[in-house]
């Protein structure tokens, strides 16, 4: 399947004006996926490095690298790890689209979804620890957490119960069987607009890729790697990725919340300004035309010229839970 036609780019337009990259730009796409903002971005005359840790994203993207010659790069590594290819103050442009890439979604044997049975896999980076191994191996007390928190499923205790009983009989393998697991489990009324399984699923991916972290240590490193006047833009999906980057800009910014009465100012020296909206939703006509745009949350910076500060990933409230070292050694606690 082509990357030009299987992938509708999220509020494409208004990434494009925030990031304000003209010919010459160097610009970051941390989240290359099938490079629908990135294409964008060349055609406008920008340099762009694109990152994605999928090995089938950087594959796929031949066809691009040959067409826009010396002005395209790809790296197949996390986006946490962009600054360790890049000196300080380097780039122009730094953009990340947060999530589960509708290529990933579409591909039964990756397992991120059950719509088509497949694998329980799940990993974006094809190696380390599957959604099948967690489910399969880990306690209750970890699965409800992880179902709990990082799914935002209200009945996790009774979906990670209903998995531990039905593992006693064998191994859950395959994205249907554990869909079927969550519904039966949770029940589904007729009014219900999604999927029982969904949050589950939502959770368990989170966890296998540590997404949050990862979102994290993005964020410090794009604040590195940006010049004076460079833009940080940033897409996320739901609340979880949202409230990150949300106390990352408002850390950044000098300004660290209270209420709108007596708001609390940070003392420390501001590296990133907003203009405009701090946030801003994908427009009602692009909602109806691409459902993935209905929860898209866009934000945005510009780098002061203030040295980048020191990493405190203490920042995001990330939830405590049993992150495997050997598969997230990368992460900071």
């Amino acid at each position: 399947m082509n990357g030009e036609t299987r992938h509708i780019p999220v509020m494409l337009d208004e990434v494009v004006t925030a990031l304000a990259a003209g010919p010459d730009d160097h610009v970051v796409d941390g989240t290359f996926g099938a490079g629908g903002y990135s294409r964008a971005l060349l055609e406008n005359g920008a340099r762009v490095t694109g990152f994605d840790r999928d090995p089938d994203a950087i594959r796929d993207a031949a066809p691009m690298l040959a067409r826009y010659g010396g002005r395209l790069d790809l790296i197949e590594a996390p986006f946490s790890a962009m600054g360790e290819h890049f000196q300080a103050a380097s780039v122009d442009g730094v953009v990340l689209d947060i999530g589960v890439s509708s290529m990933q979604i579409d591909q039964p044997e990756r397992g991120f979804s059950f719509q088509k049975d497949g694998p329980l896999d799940m990993r974006m980076a094809k190696s380390g620890l599957s959604a099948a191994d967690v489910v399969n191996s880990f306690p209750v007390s970890d699965l409800t957490r992880i179902i709990g928190i990082l799914g935002e499923e209200r009945n996790a205790g009774r979906v990670a119960r209903a998995i531990e009983n039905e593992r006693k009989a064998g191994r859950i393998e395959t994205t249907g069987h554990l869909a079927r697991i969550v519904e039966k489990a949770v029940g589904r009324g007729p009014k219900d607009k999604i999927h029982p399984a969904t949050r589950t699923f939502q959770g368990l991916r989170i966890f296998v890729n540590d997404e949050l972290g990862e979102l994290g240590r993005a964020l410090f490193a794009a604040e590195a790697m940006l010049k004076p006047g460079g833009r940080l833009v940033v897409v996320t999906f739901h609340s979880l990725e949202d409230r990150i980057v949300k106390r990352f800009f408002q850390d950044r910014t000098g300004g660290s919340g209270g209420s709108r009465h007596m708001p609390e100012v940070s003392e420390k020296p501001a590296t990133f300004r907003i203009e405009g909206k701090a946030m801003v939703k994908a427009s009602t006509a692009e909602a109806e035309r691409n459902p993935r745009a209905r929860s898209a949350k866009l934000r945005a910076g510009i780098r002061t010229n203030v040295p980048a500060r020191a990493s405190e990933m203490d920042l995001f409230g990330l939830p405590d839970l049993p992150w495997p070292k050997a598969v997230f050694g990368r992460r900071q606690q």
